[in-house]
């Protein structure tokens, strides 16, 4: 195992040190049905990758897998050069995870908010977790007064915010943002998706899941098709675009799952 620099930490890596992630032949059963069906990705670091597709097409279980919240099957998975199987806890040093169904703690204040976790991801070093809580304030854009009002008064946009200042004020080389402006209005999505990019635009790599088409078409340096546990796709969004014969990202989804599945 090499290793690679990233800003600020010096990280294992499998021998391809492009990637932050590799998955290979990943499966995945819960109960009786098989959510995960040999799954094959790769993410570049310092990338916006869009994983998109249909409601339980198996994001959220992917998703899961790649914090270590859940342990894959079979098949190999490196993730920042661990194994989240194994080093779940060494992962979580650079790793920052928004679930879809997340919610802040409402009875907290937003800077109360953001000081548990700033002491969890500085082991609990009050001078270490001040800087964070100030980051996670300027990334959240949330003025004093708001951060100092309980969570639970917040719109929902202002908590998708809060939530996501709160798992990267550490600085993570991992970001995995599970539908990040899901129900949201056009503002709140739009002041979202601004922080992404400005985000990725200092290195860190972001894996998003969603089903909006469109917002993955905006926001993708490169995306992957995934319907009912398999993998359709994972390529460049104009790539995709011209292989499927299509006019947009949409399009090019639902011929990609009708090619394999006739819907």
């Amino acid at each position: 195992m090499n290793n690679i620099m990233l800003p600020g930490v010096e990280l294992p890596v499998d021998n391809n040190t492009h990637y932050s992630i590799i998955a290979e032949k990943i499966y995945k059963k819960i109960g009786k049905k098989e959510i995960l069906k040999g799954v094959d990705l790769k993410i570049r670091y310092g990338e916006i990758h869009v994983i998109a597709g249909h409601n339980g097409a198996g994001k959220t279980t992917l998703f899961r897998i790649l914090a270590g919240l859940l342990r894959y099957d079979s098949g190999k998975l490196s993730v920042l050069g661990f194994d989240p199987s194994k080093n779940q806890y060494e992962i979580s040093k650079y790793l920052g995870y928004v679930p879809e169904d997340s919610s802040p703690y409402e009875r907290l204040t937003g800077f109360e908010n953001l000081r548990v976790f700033a002491l969890i991801y500085s082991d609990g070093d009050e001078k270490t977790a001040e800087k964070f809580i100030k980051r996670g304030a300027e990334i959240s854009e949330l003025t004093h007064e708001d951060l100092l009002r309980k969570a639970g008064e917040y719109s929902n946009g202002m908590k998708k915010r809060l939530l996501i200042a709160r798992a990267i004020m550490h600085d993570p080389k991992l970001v995995l943002l599970d539908e990040p402006t899901n129900g949201l209005d056009v503002f709140s999505a739009y002041k979202i998706r601004k922080l992404i990019r400005s985000m990725s635009s200092t290195g860190t790599t972001f894996v998003i899941a969603t089903h909006n088409m469109s917002e993955a078409e905006m926001l993708a340096d490169s995306i992957t098709f995934i319907a009912y546990g398999t993998i359709l796709y994972s390529g460049s969004v104009r790539s995709a675009i011209e292989e499927f014969n299509s006019v947009n990202l949409e399009e090019a989804f639902i011929k990609a799952v009708g090619e394999k599945y006739e819907v």
